[in-house]
């Protein structure tokens, strides 16, 4: 399973936003080395002021000394979980999405070793947590969020695992790492049988010119990646 990924992304070409006028972010999509492979999750802590409890791929946004944005996605993985980033085998990227607050955010995949020594970062999370690959291959969604950016509808898929709800940003990213990292027949604009949960619609928003929070990688989009 891991070797189809490895080769899928290597010749994977992600859509890269302009980024010169946008805030930038990082996040690492840590898939875990195990017989069944499990994609690694964070959860804000519950003390946090903006989106506690909510699920997250470790990441946050770009420091004038990152390299690149690789690097940033390495970085904050390594002081949200401790995750060394000798640890991490690049795979490839995905495509760059929006969040809520108009930051630019490019995914990372990576894949690590099992059972690895990671610790949560308590300032800011309260949980690691692993689903296996296979809950999102045989598309387990609990319901459909019908999120409408510009008049474009997004069928984002909600997965509710062990307490845990996976949904917005992190599951947009993840509809990409299924498409394009193992071929599975999964679109954000084709209208997927089950249930549906439609939001207000909204308007993509433009950046302001600020330092970017952490708290800005919201898990609801506020805009997709382009359509391929």
């Amino acid at each position: 399973m891991l070797e189809k990924l490895r080769e899928a992304l290597q010749h994977y070409r992600p859509k890269e936003m302009s980024r010169a006028k946008l805030l930038q972010a990082a996040v690492l999509l840590p898939i875990v080395d195990r017989p069944d492979p499990t994609l690694l999750f964070t959860r804000r802590a519950s003390h946090l002021s903006t989106h506690s409890g909510q699920v997250a791929f470790p990441g946050g946004k770009r420091e004038p000394t990152d390299r690149d944005l690789y690097h940033t996605a390495l970085r904050e993985a390594e002081e949200e979980i401790a995750l060394s980033p000798g640890a991490v085998e690049k795979v490839g990227q995905l495509s760059d999405v929006i969040s809520l607050h108009g930051l630019c955010v490019t995914p990372w995949v990576g894949i690590i070793a099992p059972d690895l020594d990671l610790k949560a970062d308590p300032g800011e999370l309260d949980a690691i947590f692993e689903v296996p690959l296979s809950h999102f291959l045989d598309d387990k969604r609990t319901y459909t969020d019908v999120i409408t950016v510009d008049g474009v509808a997004h069928y984002v898929p909600s997965y509710h695992v062990d307490g845990h709800v996976i949904w917005g940003l992190s599951a947009m990213m993840l509809v990409e790492l299924l498409a394009e990292g193992f071929g599975m027949p999964i679109d954000l604009y084709q209208r997927p049988g089950g249930s549906l949960k439609h939001h207000p619609e909204r308007t993509q928003r433009v950046p302001r010119e600020r330092p970017a929070r952490k708290s800005d990688i919201s898990p609801v989009p506020a805009a997709s990646r382009s359509k391929q």
